[in-house]
């Protein structure tokens, strides 16, 4: 009796949390087609207006790294419920601004909101459920993390055509508030007895080493590798998270603990996940430029072009972690990165007038591919460290996560830029008299495409590669551990 009262208060409490993390990650992915329309009212520039999203990302990559520490440190209700009231608070002021950089400030409030949510809610999930049991876990989680950022392009683009971008915030206030309302009276007090003290200074080196990476990659793909400023970014990331690192080794009480690399199935974990996730990016970044501006399709249409895909992992998700817990991570791997890289080599092929329907066909099946990864290979990482190291292990996750999604985006980006410059030199120059320049502009930024998309097959195929070496734990034994002396500490 006991225990079945104690496993419907677990589900009670997963509930509400996935329900406030869907929230924001929906959120993240909403702003992207509406920032033409937020520079018209602003009348600003896309560099400028670029920061909505590189600020929440910026935020993310500084505050997901204390989240090891915040976990350990505050109850589940705490958290919750600062993260839910920092992201409405954000959400209704940015509802209502009438100055960008009221904006910029607001959306950075939900991006620290949401940085503490998502390390939540799987330290929760890991911690609540037994091994053989996390993959089943772990997949509804996957519904959330990738069903709300995919429906985010359709629904915004739905919105735009129809009211006016602060609308996006209005829907999803009352969503926000109703989510810290239920909250604040589902989730009992706890009371956290804890030693753990922050380290500033390590809170500054992560903050300008996780931020200058993010910021100097993201910044790369407008600015150029070139660019003193990207530069400048990415040597300041590059010292101060080297310095950040070493500092960690030799605190008692790390912020972030480095030595969980030494498990090596939670290392390669994160190798496969930080190539794929590079890879995945291609489709989020590249497919609405092909769709929008070289096929002149609408935003809606471009957004619903990436709805079978997002409905798919939704239905996958749970199915994939039902299929983990049986099977183990390596085979759903090995299909799914087989999947991954045949769509991702389709789309360099593409043309001016490849059919949409083929586009939405190999949009669904690599999203089908990516479902059967991500969550899998993660889950298995994670499963191989103890679970007093889980805080440490998911924000570690979360925070190569957005580094890695950085690097992609910027690296591929520079790629079809330079790519598609180089082509339309080669098709001016052997242009006959008459051609249409702006033949020219389309196919040269097409061929830019297929050569980034190539790239990206090439980073989904190392990952299938290294899926080759993963190995399930193995429940009946105890994982042998890294420094048993130093360990004791977090007991």
């Amino acid at each position: 009796m006991q225990a079945t009262k104690q496993s419907s208060r677990l589900y009670l409490i997963l509930a509400v949390l996935m329900a406030g993390a869907f929230v924001a990650v929906l959120n993240s992915t909403l702003l992207n087609i509406a920032l033409p329309s937020i520079m018209t009212s602003f009348n600003i520039e896309a560099n400028t207006a670029q920061w909505l999203t590189t600020g929440y990302m910026l935020v993310n990559g500084i505050m997901i790294p204390t989240s090891a520490f915040l976990v350990q440190k505050f109850s589940t209700r705490q958290l919750f419920l600062t993260a839910m009231g920092l992201f409405s608070i954000g959400t209704i002021v940015a509802g209502q601004a009438e100055l960008f950089p009221i904006l910029l400030g607001s959306r950075m409030l939900q991006a620290s909101g949401s940085a503490i949510m998502m390390p939540l809610l799987m330290n929760v999930l890991l911690n609540g459920f037994p091994i053989e049991k996390r993959g089943q876990a772990m997949g509804i989680f996957g519904l959330v993390i990738t069903f709300a950022p995919a429906i985010g392009p359709t629904l915004s683009g739905w919105v735009l055509e129809h009211y006016e971008w602060r609308m996006l915030f209005h829907i999803v206030t009352p969503i926000s508030l109703l989510v810290l309302v239920i909250g604040f009276f589902l989730l009992k007090k706890e009371t956290v007895t804890s030693s753990l003290r922050l380290d500033q200074l390590s809170l500054v080196l992560s903050s300008f080493g996780f931020g200058g990476l993010l910021y100097g990659f993201s910044s790369a793909g407008s600015a150029g590798w070139g660019s003193l400023t990207v530069i400048g970014a990415l040597a300041i990331g590059v010292i101060s998270l080297t310095s950040f690192i070493i500092r960690q080794f030799r605190l008692d009480e790390p912020m972030l603990e480095f030595r969980i690399f030494k498990y090596p199935m939670f290392a390669l974990s994160q190798g496969i996940s930080m190539v794929l996730n590079m890879s995945m990016f291609s489709a989020m970044i590249l497919m609405p430029i092909y769709v929008q501006t070289i096929r002149g399709i609408s935003p809606f249409h471009s957004g619903l072009l990436m709805l079978p895909g997002a409905l798919v992992m939704a239905f996958m998700s749970p199915i994939t972690g039902r299929l983990f817990d049986r099977f183990g991570a390596r085979i759903l791997a090995m299909i799914g990165l087989s999947l991954t890289v045949l769509t991702t080599f389709f789309f360099s092929r593409l043309t001016a007038d490849t059919a949409y329907s083929f586009l939405v066909i190999m949009y669904t099946l690599r999203f089908l591919g990516i479902s059967m990864v991500m969550m899998p290979v993660m889950t298995n990482g994670l499963n191989h460290i103890p679970q007093h190291l889980t805080p440490h292990g998911t924000a570690l996750n979360n925070t190569l996560s957005q580094v890695s999604g950085a690097i992609g985006s910027g690296l591929l980006v520079t790629v079809m830029t330079s790519r598609t410059a180089d082509y339309a030199k080669e098709l001016t120059a052997n242009a006959t008299p008459g051609t249409n320049p702006q033949t020219i502009i389309t196919q040269s930024m097409v061929e830019g495409i297929n050569d980034t998309f190539f790239i990206a097959t090439l980073l989904a195929l190392l990952a299938l590669g290294l899926s080759f070496f993963i190995k399930k734990r193995d429940v009946t034994q105890e994982i042998v551990q890294v420094e048993p002396a130093r360990e004791k500490k977090y007991a």
